[in-house]
């Protein structure tokens, strides 16, 4: 009898490593979105239409782009617009936000948007949110040596700071 429990004992603690191990490695793996831009919210915010008609709004991974009402908001989102709107687009998606928005690197006719974000100048690198995105940073210096988008401005104020700003 002892020998009889043992073995589904054991044959349970191997299903349930099994399990496991399968959890793990399809974390492993970011889902891929397809389908057509057909919203762009702001700098950093576009919306998603796949070929089953259901629509996703994206925030771009590990970028914060000015707010609307911020100086070079307007500006950023038609950047963001240029890139992307009416174009065939894939979404990696890294994660969920805390607004329900999949966060994900977005490519746009075969060009990352979230790096082009930074290199024209329209988006910070959030440092927040930018772990395992660190090549952004040379990116922004990139683009703040330039003086490309809002780097023209002498002292730009990050989204952040100015949304911490707004709240007081």
């Amino acid at each position: 009898m002892k020998n009889t429990t043992f073995k589904y004992y054991y044959l349970w603690q191997l299903a349930l490593g099994l399990l496991l191990l399968l959890n793990l490695t399809s974390l492993a793996y970011a889902d891929i979105l397809t389908g057509q831009i057909v919203g762009v919210t702001d700098g950093d915010t576009v919306t998603l239409l796949d070929d089953n008609r259901s629509q996703y709004k994206i925030r771009l991974a590990a970028i914060d782009a000015p707010e609307k009402l911020q100086p070079f908001g307007n500006r950023s989102k038609q950047q963001l617009s240029n890139l992307c709107f009416s174009k065939q687009a894939s979404i990696e998606v890294r994660s969920k936000d805390r607004y329900g928005r999949l966060v994900g690197i977005v490519t746009c006719d075969d060009k990352n948007a979230n790096e082009a974000m930074i290199t024209s100048g329209f988006a910070w690198v959030y440092r927040k949110y930018a772990k395992g995105f660190g090549h952004y940073y040379a990116l922004e210096r990139e683009a703040q040596a330039a003086k490309v988008g809002l780097w023209i401005d002498t002292n730009p104020i990050a989204p952040w700071e100015w949304r911490k700003a707004k709240r007081k």
